[in-house]
């Protein structure tokens, strides 16, 4: 692993030719969550997202009461002593003076993993050994990227990332391995990332590409979507928290240099036809290289 994450903006295909890795790196206390100027604009799309669509961006299982409630706990600590020009806390409540909110964490109003879900730009999610596997068991999902949170619930690591090409064979075991050997205290962080022709974080469903994308316009037309994702296991309960905070960023801004165009070229042109596919940068393959030759 690295010895220190990177910082924001997030170039992850900078890195070197497309390699299908865990990657992970550690990662200090005071960077488990991201509150940046993003925060508030984040915050409202959940809210949104949790009044109109609740059933379909959370969901959580009986047996994820506990861990849920130690997550708030922990997050209800650590975002006024991290994060304390944004969140402060007086006894039971806690506020955000971003957005003007005050929560007051005895009364339970929301289930805890909901409330906690509404605290950050992140979503949440919950992962509970049961035997050897870590099953998921709770989830505040509002930027998934193809996906379905009710069709992952209640399966296993490998079930769940059964639709990424090489996974089961490849990453599963060291995927596996690696979780239950994650102590309390440790934090650690990965980068993934992918190309959108549409900048909505809510993006549940695979949809063809839009039509038009070319070598000229390629950059206006597609985003970098990079998520940030930290790994941590709770000291009492011993679930595992995966976070996910999702940035969008359009192409043209994305890529800043000459240097960063001919990487990211580099990185689609290894990256086996399977994942291009699974990523849905084959069918605007040509465009983007295109551009980004000309970027270059």
């Amino acid at each position: 692993m690295r010895n220190e994450f990177p910082k924001p903006p997030y170039r992850p295909f900078a890195d070197g030719p497309y390699r299908l890795a865990m990657g992970l790196m550690p990662l200090a206390e005071s960077d488990w969550l991201e509150c940046d100027g993003d925060l508030v604009a984040a915050l409202a799309m959940k809210r949104l997202l949790l009044a109109e669509r609740h059933g379909e961006v959370f969901a959580v299982d009986a047996e994820a009461e506990a861990p849920a409630a130690e997550l708030l706990a922990l997050m209800a600590a650590h975002l006024p002593q991290h994060h304390p020009m944004l969140f402060h806390r007086e006894g039971n409540r806690l506020g955000n003076r971003a957005t003007g909110e005050t929560w007051d964490l005895a009364a339970r109003a929301l289930h805890p993993l909901d409330l906690a879900g509404r605290l950050v730009a992140e979503d949440l999610c919950i992962l509970q050994a049961q035997g050897e596997r870590h099953i998921l068991t709770g989830a505040s999902l509002c930027s998934p990227a193809r996906w379905r949170l009710a069709e992952k619930m209640g399966k296993p690591l490998i079930a769940v990332h059964a639709p990424v090409p090489g996974y089961a064979e490849g990453l599963g075991p060291s995927v596996d391995r690696f979780f239950a050997a994650l102590k309390p205290g440790r934090l650690v962080g990965r980068l993934n990332w992918g190309l959108a022709d549409d900048p909505t974080p809510f993006q549940p469903v695979a949809c063809s590409p839009a039509a038009g994308i070319t070598p000229i316009n390629a950059g206006e037309r597609l985003w970098l979507r990079v998520e940030r994702q930290t790994l941590r296991r709770l000291a009492q309960t011993g679930a595992v928290i995966f976070t996910i905070r999702t940035h969008i960023t359009r192409l043209d801004r994305a890529v800043a240099s000459p240097a960063e165009a001919q990487a990211l070229s580099e990185a689609v042109c290894s990256m086996p036809p399977a994942m291009q596919a699974y990523k849905q940068i084959a069918p605007v393959a040509e465009a983007l290289l295109g551009w980004l030759a000309r970027s270059a």
